[in-house]
């Protein structure tokens, strides 16, 4: 079973808010998913029903989403330096990090069949007409 910190990172990495005094179960949750014809369960059913095999899973793209999250964090040591001898700086190091982030994120809400939480957007393009 995953971990209580697990469970909240995974609901983080996945766009939804914290749940703070909110008690998620199998009928009430923010996020739900559509995981066979007619039938929806919650974040919470589906992180509580993992099998073994898909528990190992989750770990694995926890424990790449935290190396991605700090690498972005990381990426602020380069912001003052534009070029030093022959190196030179990645100019898009920041959004090229943030872009692999929530890539991943976006697969692991695949992987859950929990679609990206509010904080995460939708991922696509909308034109608005005003």
């Amino acid at each position: 079973m995953l971990t209580n910190q697990q469970l909240a990172d995974v609901r983080r990495f996945i766009g939804y808010p914290m749940l703070g005094d909110v008690i998620a179960d199998d009928t009430r949750d923010l996020a739900y998913g559509w995981v066979s014809p007619g039938v929806w369960q919650t974040l919470f059913h589906r992180l509580s029903t993992l099998r073994p095999e898909e528990e190992a899973q989750v770990v694995t793209f926890l424990a790449t989403l935290y190396g991605l999250e700090t690498a972005v964090t990381g990426s602020s040591a380069n912001l003052d330096t534009d070029q030093a001898a022959v190196w030179v700086h990645n100019k898009n190091e920041v959004s090229d990090r943030m872009r692999l982030y929530k890539l991943w994120r976006r697969e692991l809400c695949s992987f859950i069949g929990i679609a990206p939480g509010p904080s995460l957007g939708s991922g696509g393009s909308r034109i608005v007409r005003g």
